[in-house]
């Protein structure tokens, strides 16, 4: 099949007798070889494990099996998810020759499903940049453009989903993890509420009792994306804090879309960013195609806290998170990564874990005194409307080594890469959130967030199907 054809259309086929597991993975393999060193999306492909389980799902197929993800190849992000007997670095240098022990539920899940893991994709050190590059691997671009980067700390997974590597992959999201690498990379992804996807933590099961991060997959269109989260999804015992779901999303984005029950809030910059002018006209005239096709749109003001309230209350989230982070790895391997290869770490996440150390508990309770007000802000503009629209990021995809910018729209900024996304704000509220393309600015791709009532990914996929069908979006090399 075509190298862009969706998880959905792979699926359909193989199960149709139309197309074969090995036929696909064949394929997907060569399309790897010829094209991997264009966006160094992976870090390592597993033509062998690849076959062996297309085998396996052929073989499954003829016993009857019902699989929803029959033949897809996908790719596992080489961070916290993870295939017994593969390697799993993290982005780290001291764990390049790690090799993962178990299989994480979400993988099991997937290939249950009878998607088929192709590799694992790129990622900064323990996921925490908002661009994939590290001292490991190098940096991942996105396909649109060599020296642009993919974004993070998903960029792997989205780029290999961009440029035709695989039809679906997976991805985590502190930060805006999921959607800053689906905007540069023109691709869709969803950052689920807290707990729809379980997290396989085995040292640390309740790091989620105040919530930061998401797992969450990647797809190259909604009804992939929404099959994706029916597999992926779903209460499991390794997780306290995992919830169960509706029987499925997929249903939701099935059928003619109707944009006339769509009614979306618009704001432009969240009541606290500058915003390119290139990047807010991308996402303007999508919504103008939508609002023509009978959606209702409102611009309306969002009251935020004072944004330097919400960087300060992220910051001590983020930093305690990847601080716990390192812990748990020590709890797990038994190294201490600052004290035993302290030189082979880059020297950001060095300064986020040792501000993370000395974080302390009453700091971090007060930081949900903001998140709390910035959640019943979200509610708030949501109030009437199946979503809220913003940019996800605020001006087209960086280079690899660009500064981030110390102006915006005229505007000067801090030049941090909290300035530069708007995506973490919703990390701190725990919406979900639904990145879709928005059009290009400077030809390279825009991304829109969409977001929603808690629990409610139905409504997003619903609302993401209908941006699709007036506004379709296409790639690079498609």
């Amino acid at each position: 099949m075509d190298g862009f054809a969706s998880a959905a259309d792979i699926a359909a086929a193989v199960r149709s007798g139309e197309s074969s597991p090995t036929a696909v993975v064949e394929a997907t393999l060569d399309r790897i070889e010829s094209r991997r060193d264009v966006t160094n999306a992976f870090v390592n492909v597993l033509p062998g494990e690849a076959r062996s389980r297309a085998r396996a799902v052929e073989a499954d197929l003829e016993a009857g099996a019902d699989l929803p993800l029959a033949g897809v190849p996908v790719a596992i992000k080489d961070l916290s998810e993870t295939k017994a007997g593969v390697p799993n670095t993290m982005g780290l240098r001291p764990f390049s020759d790690n090799v993962a022990e178990r299989t994480s539920v979400t993988v099991r899940r997937l290939e249950a499903a009878g998607a088929i893991v192709v590799g694992t994709t790129n990622t900064p050190e323990l996921g925490h940049r908002v661009r994939t590059d590290n001292l490991l691997c190098g940096p991942t671009a996105t396909p649109f453009e060599a020296g642009r980067n993919a974004g993070g700390s998903s960029g792997g997974s989205a780029a290999a989903v961009a440029d035709g590597l695989c039809a679906l992959a997976t991805g985590s999201d502190v930060g805006g993890s999921l959607r800053n690498p689906a905007a540069c990379c023109g691709v869709v992804s969803i950052k689920p509420s807290h707990g729809l996807i379980p997290r396989g933590n085995r040292i640390n099961g309740f790091r989620g009792h105040t919530p930061v991060g998401t797992l969450g997959p990647i797809a190259r269109d909604v009804e992939s994306l929404a099959i994706g989260l029916d597999v992926m999804a779903g209460a499991d015992p390794i997780d306290p804090f995992s919830v169960p779901t509706p029987a499925s999303y997929r249903p939701a984005v099935g059928g003619e879309p109707a944009p006339e029950e769509v009614s979306i809030a618009y704001t432009p910059d969240l009541g606290a960013f500058a915003v390119d002018p290139a990047v807010r006209t991308a996402i303007e005239g999508t919504l103008s195609e939508l609002e023509a096709a009978g959606a209702t749109v409102e611009e309306v003001p969002i009251e935020t806290p004072q944004k330097a309230a919400m960087t300060r209350a992220y910051l001590t989230t983020a930093t305690t998170y990847f601080a716990t982070a390192v812990a748990e790895i020590g709890e797990a391997f038994g190294i201490d990564l600052l004290a035993d290869h302290r030189e082979e770490l880059p020297e950001r996440l060095r300064s986020i874990v040792s501000v993370g150390e000395r974080n302390d508990i009453a700091a971090y309770t007060r930081s949900d005194f903001v998140r709390t007000e910035l959640y019943h802000a979200v509610e708030t503009a949501l109030s009437g409307h199946d979503a809220v629209a913003c940019p996800a990021l605020a001006t087209p995809p960086l280079t690899h080594e660009e500064p981030f910018p110390t102006t915006i729209d005229g505007e000067p900024t801090e030049g941090l890469p909290s300035d530069w996304t708007l995506a973490w704000p919703f990390n701190l509220s725990g919406h979900p959130v639904l990145s879709v393309p928005a059009g290009t600015a400077e030809g390279l791709p825009v991304g829109m967030q969409l977001v929603g009532a808690t629990y409610d990914e139905t409504t997003l996929l619903r609302v993401g199907a209908a941006i699709e069908a007036v506004s379709p979006w296409t790639y690079p090399d498609a």
